[in-house]
Order: C-alpha cells, then sequence, then structure tokens
C-alpha cells in the first residue's frame, strides 16, 4: 500500500526525536491537546502512523518515567490506540502541565511547558503528528491542525507566528477548532521547522513543476492563436487575389504589389517575416504586410 503524502511527512518528523526531557514534555503536551482525548478521566490517542505508535512509549517513559496502560497489538492493522487509564499516571502528567484533574474546565497551552525555542518546536510537532495532516501536493496545497480545545487552538495560533513568522488560518469544523495553511511556501516553511525537509521539498518541486506546466500551456496556447491568425490573414489574402485575378486587375498592379501578390499564391503557409525575405530586394516585415493588406483592400474596392 501506498504511504500518503501526509503519513510520509509525519514520518519524517518521528525521526526528530527530544534529546532534552523539556523537549520531551513539550512534545507530548501537543500530542495531548491535540490527540482524541485528554482529561481527567482518561488519555486516548489514536494515530495510524506505524513511526508514530513506535515513538509515543518512549516519548512517555522520556518525559514522565510512565507507560501506556493499554497498547495496540504489534501486528494490529489499519488504527492503533493507545490508552492511559490510571488516575495516578494521569494526575502526574495533568500536574506537570499546570492542570488540577479536579477543577480544570478548560486545556490550554501553558506556556511556561513551551518558554525554550526548542521547546516550541517540540511541541509544534507534536501537535502535527496528532492532530496534522498536508495535502499531496500534486492536488494541492492545504496543511490543518485541528482540535477540540478552543483556547488551544488561539494560543497555537500565536505560537505559530512567533515560531515561523506568519499566521495560519482559522476555520471550525464540525465542533473542531482549525489552523490551516494553503500557501506552498509556507507550507513548506512549516515542514522544514517541524523536522520534515524531503516533504518540504517535494511541495517546492510540485510547485515548480505546475508553474513550468502553467508556462508551457500558455506558450503553446500563445502559438496555437498566433498561428489561426496567420492562416486565417494568409487565406484572406489569397481570396483577394482570387478577385483581383477574376476582375483582370491583378496584372495591372505595380511590380512590387504583383510581387507579393505572386509569393503569397507560391507559399500559402508562409510567414510574413518568410515571404519579405523572398521579396527582390528583400524587404521587412512591415512593409511585406502592407503590400498584401493593400491586396486585399484593392479586393474589396473591385
Amino acid at each position: 500500500m501506498a504511504v500518503s503524502f501526509s503519513a510520509g511527512a509525519k514520518t519524517e518528523i518521528c525521526k526528530v526525536f527530544p534529546q532534552k526531557t523539556c523537549c520531551a514534555l513539550a512534545q507530548c503536551f501537543g500530542i495531548l491537546l491535540f490527540c482524541n482525548s485528554f482529561s481527567s478521566d482518561g488519555i486516548r490517542i489514536i494515530t495510524e502512523s506505524r513511526e508514530l505508535s513506535q515513538m509515543l512509549p518512549k516519548l512517555l517513559r522520556k518525559a514522565f518515567g510512565i507507560s501506556f496502560d493499554i497498547l495496540p497489538e504489534s501486528d494490529a492493522a489499519g488504527k492503533l490506540i493507545f490508552q492511559i487509564t490510571d488516575p495516578e499516571k494521569i494526575h502526574r502528567i495533568m500536574t506537570a502541565f499546570g492542570f488540577s484533574p479536579e477543577d480544570t474546565l478548560a486545556l490550554h497551552v501553558n506556556l511556561p511547558v513551551v518558554e525554550e525555542d526548542c521547546c516550541k518546536a517540540a511541541f509544534l510537532r507534536g501537535a502535527f503528528l496528532a492532530g496534522g495532516s498536508v495535502t499531496d501536493p500534486e492536488k494541492g496545497y492545504h496543511l490543518e491542525i485541528t482540535t477540540t480545545h478552543a483556547s488551544v487552538s488561539r494560543e497555537t495560533y500565536a505560537l505559530m507566528e512567533e515560531c515561523i513568522g506568519f499566521y495560519p488560518k482559522t476555520a471550525t469544523r464540525s465542533g473542531s477548532h482549525v489552523l490551516y495553511i494553503k500557501q506552498s511556501d509556507q507550507i513548506s516553511d512549516f515542514l522544514t521547522f517541524l523536522g520534515a525537509p524531503v516533504a518540504a521539498m517535494g511541495i517546492m518541486e510540485a510547485r515548480l513543476e505546475k508553474e513550468l506546466n502553467n508556462k508551457v500551456n500558455r506558450r503553446c496556447n500563445c502559438d496555437e492563436a498566433n498561428t489561426s491568425k496567420v492562416v486565417e490573414a494568409a487565406q484572406e489574402q489569397l481570396a483577394a487575389i482570387r478577385v483581383l485575378r477574376e476582375h483582370g486587375t491583378l496584372e495591372q498592379l505595380p511590380q512590387k504589389l504583383l510581387q507579393a501578390a505572386s509569393a503569397r499564391e507560391e507559399n500559402p503557409s508562409a510567414s510574413l517575416t518568410e515571404l519579405a525575405a523572398m521579396m527582390e530586394p528583400p524587404i521587412t516585415k512591415p512593409a511585406m504586410n502592407h503590400r498584401l493588406k493593400k491586396l486585399v483592400a484593392m479586393a474589396k474596392e473591385v
């Protein structure tokens, strides 16, 4: 089964494992705030990423020295579910992030957890791994991160601007809060920041290929349009020459016009530049165009 572009990007990001405990905490924080369920009743993370499923137990141990209570089977297919149900573990995790399991009404990004630049990056990696996706650039440009927590979305919005220099756009969808980017260069910059330079390069290569194809198509369309105009003009000129001949006017024309008429009849598909070079002596393209227009005008008068 082919790996999606989004899955490939997440695979890259999973290779950037936090070396410091503070960064492991920040990355866990991003994952938990954007995962399926994070509350005093339990933690539930669902993913289809094999790389993330391999990283999650290591990340939890590094950050808290604990393990998941429920793990997916090693040979499980499809969605992989990780759960923590032990109240003591949940209390330890929530307290580490500044929440009280007893009276926390709304989750938010606790700023001391993401105070350092390295922790900010780790947090956003976790957010994307748990709640993010990016469209295959062959189909379009769209990256988004989704959470069910309004405060988390607002605060991550500000954090992204601080880290990458631009604000994502916002939307709500089925009760969830979405941060999204639709500009290819911004998506590429964000993926590079997260630690997925290969995916970022894929975005830019797709963009360059599309731009090149568009230029080629515009050139072809322009050439086709010009060719059509040349053919139409040549047909009009040939028709005019026939009219002049039928009325006995052609042979009475000045030598320059007669020479132009003869060249056009003998070379019906030639361009003005080519016809101009056939004149004796050769003339310019505008001069050739003037002679042929003169023939057309005279034909209309007879």
